[in-house]
């Protein structure tokens, strides 16, 4: 059955099929369709090496294009081209790789020697071969066995070469002395001064320590690499009423993607129809696989473990969160923090006086012991060696919950925070603004007209409230207009030509530039300027002829995140394009003092806020989304940005919240404080047993060894101790770890006034519901009814009170 294969058993070296040694596992086809099968394998689960050898053979089967093995789901899936193999022969062929990877025998040489992502693993015979056979040789010695003392020596400074390089990168690039220089010297006195066991535990320590560091730093970028195992393949794309495969690049948004059991999920999107159970651990770090069904968003990278799910395609390749994540982390350089700056800079530093001191009592006493011994105690190495994994260890852990930090200063600063300052509209609101009423001035120009006007001006523009007067009309048949000219003012609006006439849609500000006067419209509608909802003018021929009013409301997690930053001493600033009585009337819902609210904020204005606050003396970070953020994101001490922004203010961003989600912000401020907890404890953990065996080996004799542990020891532990920030803060609130909190509230309040979301929030909390989804709690919160809230005068205050019946008809809405 195998003579089809290209690989025969004697190539692998391994007995025949018919060895009575090899047995058929427990199988079950579940899964067949041309082209593709998938086979539940129990063993998988827990045989690794069986599952190894069983992926590498159906691999190699003639016609086979692809095959991978999922353990979690028990499952194997084959993928073959039909037309030039048939089905029952892969079938057979299959049958037989189950059995003939039952041998343990198997030769895997072939296996292993295939290329992989692996390859580039660290050595750890090459890295840790020396250093360790330099301390069995050293204890050896100390206990009687003849071993030639020039071995000893000569293994201890080949594995000592690693040291040398470093200080001589030190002297080459920096044009100073650093601690691997003392490190060597260190290594090189006591071996030939005959005392072999401590440079020999020192070397193995020093190494040790590098080795862990470059654990981390490989880990961390492999993780985030490993987000995009699944993409740039191939994906099952309903077209035409035919599932068919194609390559993943010419996936577009708006297509039916199918994915089935064992496979990984391709793209981001929205359940269609279809339950599945995932694994989203590589994606999250969740460990326990999550339901989802209609309606729950699902991201590429994550493994269908059970259930087949069609899924409403919304990103694709690198726009994905796991897409997004990659770039960013591969763009972004681990900047080192000030500390550790710091560190290397005082440690560097102190090599020279440690040099002087070491020879002032090894010239004192006579005792060179004593003065290697002091050599030996540097409080450079373990800072610069630990500081690096707590940041890498904070960055992997961050960017599995949706947090990607660009760099250790970001950590540093975001944990120094003690303002933040927010953009309102898409930042603390849901950013999908909804028309609540127009308003006309004469009868010249109906409500139809007004927002025809507005809605062919704002076309163009991805800003939430022009897409929300564009869905508006559409949704309400109205036909735009022809568009001769157009310019868009950041920060003001729209300057067009339309129907041969000049049109500016946008703000007061933008009316007050081209001198067009308010006072009738506010006069015929007082509405505009003391009611709570926004407004965006409309005028021609320089004049006012109707305004259209708009409401966008917070997002379910604005409220929570502002107590929450009000509790731990950070006090919440909002900026706003928006008429002071908008501004408030929000900032007052979230629990933003009205001291701390700055409307009509254009980008020069943001700008000012920020360098003001910050010229008072405080630490800011500035919240932001939309090209006019960017100046001001460009000015905090740490800026905060969504992946959903615009180009300019994600590349500008600190930090970004891959699930625009801005509960993730009190995510990325613990994880901030907890990893510069771990810096200033490792700064201790060097620093203290340093310092005072400094001190006792210049008044005492201090035992090299003793001298050698002290201060590699401190190192390691400070290493070991920059790990933890892997398993995350403790005190997250529940709201931020568990988004189904919010889901469940979304639906609670969703015929409510927004008044009632933080009661309905209060009921959710503590509830450990599976299903939620971080953005549909962001985005999809204000229920959807009428096209419009009320006649003119009646409009609700939150634009959510909306009847679920028929739209409300232009007619209806027309002022007398």
């Amino acid at each position: 059955m195998l003579a089809d294969r290209p690989h025969s058993l004697a190539v692998t070296g391994s007995t025949s099929i018919t060895n009575p040694t090899l047995y058929l596992p427990d199988y079950k086809i579940v899964h067949a369709i041309p082209g593709r099968f998938r086979l539940q394998v129990p063993q998988l689960t827990w045989d690794e090496d069986y599952a190894t050898r069983l992926e590498w053979l159906a691999s190699n089967i003639d016609g086979v294009t692809e095959a991978r093995v999922n353990p979690p789901a028990k499952s194997l899936i084959v993928c073959y081209d039909s037309t030039i193999v048939s089905t029952r022969k892969v079938q057979n062929n299959l049958i037989a790789c189950l059995e003939e990877a039952t041998n343990t025998e198997l030769s895997t040489e072939i296996i292993l020697a295939e290329p992989s992502a692996e390859s580039s693993d660290i050595d750890y015979a090459e890295r840790l071969g020396m250093p360790v056979l330099s301390l069995v040789l050293s204890l050896g010695a100390i206990v009687g066995i003849p071993i030639p003392l020039w071995l000893i020596a000569g293994v201890i400074l080949v594995g000592s070469i690693p040291a040398f390089l470093r200080a001589w990168e030190g002297i080459e690039e920096e044009g100073e002395l650093n601690v691997d220089f003392l490190d060597s010297l260190a290594i090189v006195l006591h071996t030939f001064e005959g005392r072999f066991f401590p440079p020999a535990f020192m070397l193995g320590l020093l190494e040790s320590g590098e080795v862990i560091r470059d654990l981390t730093a490989r880990g961390t970028a492999r993780a985030n690499l490993d987000l995009l195992d699944c993409l740039g393949k191939t994906a099952r794309v309903e077209r035409n009423g035919e599932t068919i495969e194609v390559e993943l690049k010419n996936v577009i948004e708006g297509d039916i993607v199918v994915v089935f059991p064992g496979d990984q999920i391709p793209i981001d999107g929205s359940i269609a129809t279809g339950t599945a159970t995932i694994d989203q651990q590589k994606l999250t770090g969740e460990s326990v696989p999550v339901t989802r069904g209609p309606g729950d968003e699902v991201y590429a990278s994550t493994l269908i473990v059970d259930g087949t799910i069609r899924i409403n395609v919304e990103r694709t390749g690198e726009n994905t969160r796991a897409g997004l994540v990659v770039a960013l982390m591969k763009a972004a350089p681990v900047h080192d923090t000030r500390i550790e700056n710091y560190a290397q800079k005082i440690g560097n530093q102190a090599v020279l006086p440690t040099l002087f001191l070491g020879g002032a009592v090894w010239a004192a006493t006579g005792s060179a012991a004593r003065g290697i011994s002091l050599i030996t105690l540097d409080f450079g190495t373990g800072i610069r060696v630990s500081v690096p994994t707590a940041i890498l260890s904070a960055l992997t852990y961050a960017a599995r919950q949706g947090v990607f930090i660009r760099s250790g200063r970001a950590i540093e600063m975001l944990a120094r925070v003690d303002t933040i300052v927010f953009d309102k509209t898409g930042t603390l609101t849901q950013g999908h603004a909804e028309v609540v009423d127009i308003c006309t001035l004469n009868r010249k120009y109906s409500d139809a007209d007004i927002l025809a006007i507005a809605a062919t001006a704002e076309q163009g523009l991805t800003h939430p409230v022009a897409e929300a007067i564009v869905r508006h009309a559409s949704e309400n048949g109205i036909d735009l207009r022809e568009c001769e000219d157009w310019d868009y003012l950041v920060g003001f609006g729209i300057s067009a030509r339309i129907d041969q006439q000049p049109v500016y849609v946008g703000s007061g500000r933008l009316m007050d530039k081209q001198n067009i006067n308010l006072s009738k419209l506010h006069r015929a509608h007082p509405e505009i300027t003391t009611g709570g909802s926004s407004v965006v003018y409309v005028s021609t021929d320089r004049e006012a002829i109707g305004a259209i009013l708009y409401r966008d409301p917070p997002r379910l997690e604005s409220k929570l995140v502002i107590d929450d930053l009000h509790r731990e001493g950070i006090n919440p600033f909002m900026l706003s394009g928006d008429v002071q009585p908008v501004a408030e009337a929000i900032a007052a819902e979230l629990g933003i003092p009205p001291q701390n609210v700055y409307a009509e904020a254009f980008p020069e204005r943001k700008v000012e806020v920020v360098k003001s606050i910050h010229d008072s003396g405080k630490t800011i970070a500035f919240v932001g989304d939309g090209i006019n953020d960017s100046a001001a994101l460009a000015h905090a001490d740490v800026s905060i940005s969504f992946a959903s922004a615009t180009d300019m203010a994600r590349e500008t961003a600190d930090i970004v919240l891959m699930d625009d989600n801005i509960a993730s912000l009190i995510m990325a401020i613990r994880i901030a404080k907890q990893t510069m907890d771990v810096v200033w404890q490792n700064t201790a953990i060097v620093a203290v047993p340093n310092l005072g065996a400094m001190i006792l080996g210049v008044i005492f004799v201090l035992d090299p060894v003793l001298a050698v542990a002290i201060n590699n020891g401190s190192a390691i532990l400070a290493e070991l101790n920059g790990l933890r920030p892997l398993l995350g803060p403790d005190n997250v609130p529940d709201f931020v770890k568990d988004p189904s909190i919010l889901q469940k509230a979304s639906v609670q309040i969703s015929n409510t006034s927004a008044d009632s979301a933080e009661a309905a929030l209060s009921a959710t909390n503590g509830s450990n519901g599976s299903n939620g989804s971080a953005k549909g709690s962001a985005r999809n919160g204000s229920s959807k009814g009428s096209v419009l809230s009320s006649t003119h005068g009646g409009q609700s205050s939150n634009g959510s009170d909306r009847d679920s019946g028929d739209p409300v008809t232009f007619e209806d809405l027309r002022v007398s």
